[in-house]
């Protein structure tokens, strides 16, 4: 089953035919004891410090999957209204990510 995932809450040439409820999926990530040395080195200097964008990339896609996974086990197949939201948890450095959305099937307009 593929899943059609939009931030609006509409979706252009479909009708939303029941909603199923808040979707979401969280992940926690921290960056590995190498990237928090090059992050702190480039940190010095400024610049766009490319292994920390890979693990909020894979933080996002992780919660985004998880989210999917719950928008389907409701029998969802779509999820309108796509959100992010992220924060530090703790003092470690962790990174929290959260996808969430409204579950809904949503038909073909006839």
């Amino acid at each position: 089953m593929s899943m059609l995932v939009v931030t609006t809450f509409e979706i252009p040439g479909m009708r939303i035919t029941a909603c199923k409820g808040l979707v979401r999926g969280i992940t926690v990530r921290a960056p590995n004891i190498g990237q928090s040395f090059l992050a702190g080195l480039r940190g010095i200097s400024g610049g766009r410090v490319g292994s920390l964008v890979t693990v909020c990339e894979a933080a996002r896609e992780e919660a985004l999957l998880q989210m999917v996974n719950h928008a389907a086990s409701l029998g969802a197949n779509a999820v309108v209204g796509l959100r992010y939201d992220s924060g530090e948890v703790g003092t470690g450095g962790f990174a929290e990510v959260l996808a969430y959305g409204t579950a809904v099937v949503a038909a073909p307009c006839v």
